[in-house]
């Protein structure tokens, strides 16, 4: 095992992380952003407010995005699988 082999798989598995927790980070950012834009705009000074709105949210993100996001992870996975067995 060389240095250079141990980068690439560090770095495939940070791409990874990134490219499949993106969407969920991304819509809660999102929406996050409008609610308290909307509590500017209104003068609403509730903390809370932001919880209920973002949770729906990434639920709904999950739930379309999920098989996606499983053949990311069974790409990733095969990746591992296929190195490891070039070790032997």
């Amino acid at each position: 095992m060389s240095q250079e082999f141990i980068i690439e798989i560090a770095e495939r598995t940070i791409y990874y992380t990134a490219v499949i927790s993106a969407p969920v980070l991304i819509t809660g950012l999102i929406v996050g952003l409008f609610v308290s834009i909307f509590q500017t705009v209104s003068n609403i000074r509730e903390m809370t407010l932001t919880f209920i709105p973002k949770i729906t949210s990434v639920m709904l993100v999950l739930l379309v995005a999920l098989p996606w996001m499983m053949n990311k992870f069974i790409e990733y996975f095969n990746y591992l699988m296929n190195i490891m067995a070039a070790l032997r």
